[in-house]
C-alpha cells in the first residue's frame, strides 16, 4: 500500500511539473514577443526623434531667415 501511495504522489508530481513547463514556456513565448515588441517601439521612437530633431533644425533656420528679412526691412524703412 505504501509502495502504490508513492508511486501515486510521483505521478502527482510529475504531472505538475509538466503543467509547470507547460506554463513556463508559455511565458517564454509571451516574453520574447514582448522584446521584439519593445525593439520595434525603441525604433519607431528613434526615427521620431530624428524627424523632430530635424523640424527643429528647418524651424530654426526658418526663424533665422525670417529675422534677417524683417532686419533688413526695418532698415529701409
Amino acid at each position: 500500500m505504501d509502495k502504490e501511495l508513492i508511486l501515486q504522489q510521483f505521478d502527482e508530481i510529475e504531472n505538475r511539473l509538466e503543467k509547470l513547463v507547460a506554463v513556463c514556456k508559455s511565458h517564454e513565448a509571451s516574453n520574447l514577443e514582448l522584446k521584439n515588441k519593445i525593439l520595434v517601439l525603441e525604433e519607431e521612437l528613434q526615427e521620431k526623434i530624428e524627424k523632430e530633431n530635424s523640424y527643429i533644425q528647418e524651424r530654426d533656420i526658418v526663424k533665422s531667415k525670417i529675422d534677417s528679412l524683417l532686419s533688413r526691412l526695418s532698415d529701409i524703412t
